[in-house]
């Protein structure tokens, strides 16, 4: 298992572990086009891959334009294995070394990513449009975290 900045050629398989999620589904998996994730990627922001026997197998992108959590996804087949976890503390441990004091995600009410998103200190804050729960994560919770863990 091999944790690494993610980079142009990774986005192929980027995709690929994002269409194959079970939950919180692209309902047309053409809205999120391979020049949205170079741009996230490159110019908003940074990402991180899990790789297993050369294969993307999650994937984490953060946003410093809109101070927030772009992706964050693992192939169902992986879950369960520390994998999320590893790429959340990577990506927001760099986040926050940029200097941003704040960040916010959004996914879907009632799923495992909600779950996730509450045991790893995020606060609930409201709705994000009419479909995803709203989470925010301020600097200081995460060194808290950082610190006790």
């Amino acid at each position: 298992m091999k944790f690494r900045e993610a980079k142009i050629e990774d986005i192929k398989q980027i995709q690929i572990v994002r269409n194959s999620v079970k939950e919180n589904t692209l309902s047309d998996p053409t809205l999120v086009s391979d020049k949205d994730c170079a741009e996230f990627l490159f110019e908003r922001g940074k990402g991180w891959v899990c790789e297993i026997d050369d294969q993307i197998v999650g994937f984490a992108i953060a946003d410093l334009k809109e101070d927030n959590i772009w992706a964050l996804f693992l192939a169902p087949e992986f879950e369960g294995q520390g994998i999320g976890r590893k790429l959340h503390q990577m990506m927001l441990d760099w986040y926050f070394s940029t200097g941003k004091k704040f960040v916010w995600l959004g996914t879907a009410p009632n799923s495992r990513a909600e779950g996730f998103y509450l045991k790893s200190g995020w606060e609930r804050n409201g709705m994000h449009g009419s479909k995803e729960v709203k989470f925010e994560m301020t600097k200081s919770t995460w060194e808290n975290i950082r610190q006790e863990a």
